[in-house]
Parts: structure tokens; sequence; C-alpha cells
């Protein structure tokens, strides 16, 4: 990881700035790959995804200016920490029950496989426990979100970030062009046991909804997409157990030598705002009269938290060094091509022994 130094009191707008310009472009960017660039086609990536990217190509070729340091310094932890605080935001199960039900022992299964086989293979690998964690929950949870919302909570560095993002984006990504074609295989007779094979099999929510429509679109049905949407929220609700959970863990974890103040930071502010986010959006679909502004509301506050997210990861991209990186090691990614097999092969084998016994 490089250090991100701010020099003296210098102000933090010229480094939000960079930040915030990354961000836009990078958002830009997979915007216009999802839309068929140059008429090749369609292919859905993570802004997120182009952000670190493009960070990690500024700060590797042309460097880190000085003048930047203390606003990339804010944008990866206040910004970076608000964007994860409101994802709570999106964490819903309204008008769901049914597909839930279907979906939730094959998420519950398929995250505790995730998590038993990510840490195991850790060691065996000899890989950071820190980044096992984040290659386990990014792989079994919500992809990009899972890691950005792990990392400080668990204290990972920003290299070790930097890789689970990209392992869960590659490994996401040639799952989401070849798992259709295997959902077609096994279940063609059932739209909704293929979105839940769908959204349990594959990480990053774009990638989820990208093979749903894949599937759709040659399968013509469509109401495979809606099923891999609430069975992707469903991973994506276990986030407010494991955030909580990692807390824990890291503060356990904690050097003796460290202070008390630094081992009551392991369950940050933004942590127990992440959970109050998931409270608001379900009592404000439950009990505000005026849906038409609470969806207004809600849907703004999405799209802040995904331009904070973007924001911030940006700045990360800018911290790593790429030789740092390669320093990881190749195994990390063997771990990571592994994990998601199996989890894949979980997923694969859950939805079919539901479907056939219904």
């Amino acid at each position: 990881m490089t250090t991100i130094r701010g020099g003296a009191p210098q102000l933090a707008v010229p480094g939000l700035i960079l930040a915030a310009v990354l961000a836009f472009l990078a958002k830009a960017l997979s915007e216009a790959l999802s839309e068929g660039l140059a008429g090749l086609p369609r292919l859905p990536i993570s802004p997120v995804l182009c952000a670190i990217l493009m960070g990690m190509l500024w700060g590797n070729l042309l460097g880190v200016p000085r003048w930047a340091g203390e606003g990339l310094n804010v944008a990866m932890r206040g910004v970076l920490r608000t964007g994860i605080a409101l994802v709570g935001l999106r964490l819903t199960l309204a008008g769901a029950e049914a597909i839930a039900a279907t979906a939730l022992p094959v998420v519950a299964l398929c995250i505790a496989v995730a998590l038993l086989v990510g840490l195991t293979m850790a060691r065996a690998f000899g890989v950071s426990r820190r980044l096992g964690i984040l290659l386990a929950v990014g792989t079994a949870v919500c992809g990009c979100t899972a890691v950005i919302a792990l990392a400080p909570v668990i204290r990972a560095k920003n290299v070790e970030t930097a890789f689970a993002i990209t392992c869960v984006v590659l490994f996401g990504c040639i799952a989401m062009l070849c798992y259709p074609l295997l959902a077609a295989v096994f279940f063609a007779a059932s739209p909704l046991h293929a979105g839940v094979f769908l959204g349990t099999a594959i990480h990053d929510t774009s990638q989820v909804i990208g093979a749903a429509l894949i599937y759709s679109q040659q399968m013509n049905a469509p109401d495979v997409l809606a099923a891999a949407s609430v069975t992707k929220l469903l991973r994506n609700l276990s986030i407010a157990v494991l955030i909580p959970a990692a807390a824990w863990w890291a503060r356990k974890e904690a050097p003796a030598e460290e202070s008390m103040a630094q081992r009551e930071s392991a369950l940050p502010f933004f942590v127990i705002a992440f959970m109050g986010f998931i409270v608001l959006r379900t009592v404000g679909d439950t009990m505000l009269p005026d849906m038409a502004r609470w969806d207004n509301a809600v849907h703004a506050g999405q799209t802040f938290s995904e331009l904070c997210l973007i924001c911030g990861m940006a700045a990360v991209g800018l911290s790593v060094s790429l030789p740092q990186m390669w320093n990881v090691g190749v195994r990390p990614l063997l771990a990571g091509m592994l994990l998601a097999l199996i989890v894949g092969a979980c997923s694969l084998g859950l939805t079919l022994g539901i479907f056939h016994a219904h």
C-alpha cells in the first residue's frame, strides 16, 4: 500500500476533487459499458471496480500529488464510511415473501460454506486471515459492497481490499457469462429456481442482474430477474449480521498493547448508522403515507451512497501500489478461484435439491 501524506494543514478540497473526478469518470465508463460501448456487447461492470482500477493506474503511472493527500484520506475514511452506512437503505424484503422462502435456505447454507471454506483456504494457502475473510464474505454475500463494508471493520490493508475486490469481480464476471447456461440446463422448467441459483452463485449485484437478464432474454423467462433480485437482496441483508460479528472478532483479535480507545473503535459509528438505516427503510416502507415522496428520498439516499462508495474506492485505488499488490502472490488468487467454484457448486446442488423436492 502506498502511503498518502497530507503534509501541513492543507485543505481537503483538492484531494476530494481528484477522487470525485475519478469517481465521475468511473461511473461514466461503467454506464457506457453497460449500454454497449462502440457497438460492443453490453458488459455490466461495477463502477466501484472501474474506480479502483482507475485510481490504481493513476497512482502507479502518474503518482499521487502531495497536495491531494489530505482530501484522499478524508475520502478513504469519512466519505467511504458514509456510503457504507447509507447502503442500509437498500435492505428490505417487502413484497418478496414467497421468493424469500425458497431462497433463504440456499442463501444461508452458501454463506456458511463460503465462510468456513474461505477461512480454511486462507490457512491452507498461507493467505492472511483478513484477506481470507474479505474473499469469503465478498464471494458469499454481495461482492464489492461486502468487501468495502467489512474492510475498515476488520482493519484490512488497502492492498488486501483492492485484491479482494479484484478477485470477486473477476470470478463474478466469469460466472455471469457461464452460469446462465448452467441454469438453462438444470432449471429450464422453473424460472424461480433459475433465479435462486443465479442470485446465490454469482457475486456482485450488477453481475447477478446481468446474468438474470441474459437468461431471461435467451429463455424468454422474465420472472427470473425478480427471483434473482430478491435472492440477491437476501444475501445483502446478511451484512447486518456479519458486520457486527466481524467487529466483535476484530476487537477480540486486537493486540493486547492497543489502547482501550482503539479497541472500542472496532464497532465504529458507521456500523451503527448502517443498521439504523435498515430499520429506517423498514419502518418507512410500511408506515409512511406518502410513498412517492418516501421512494424519492430512498432513491436519493441510494444514489448518494453509490457516489460516496465510488469516490472512496477511487481514493483507495490511488493508495495501492501494484508492486506491493503483486507481492501478495498467486496463492490468494487461487484461493479466490477455488472459493468461487465451491460456492457455485454448493448453490447448484442446494437449488437442485429444492427443485426436485417440489
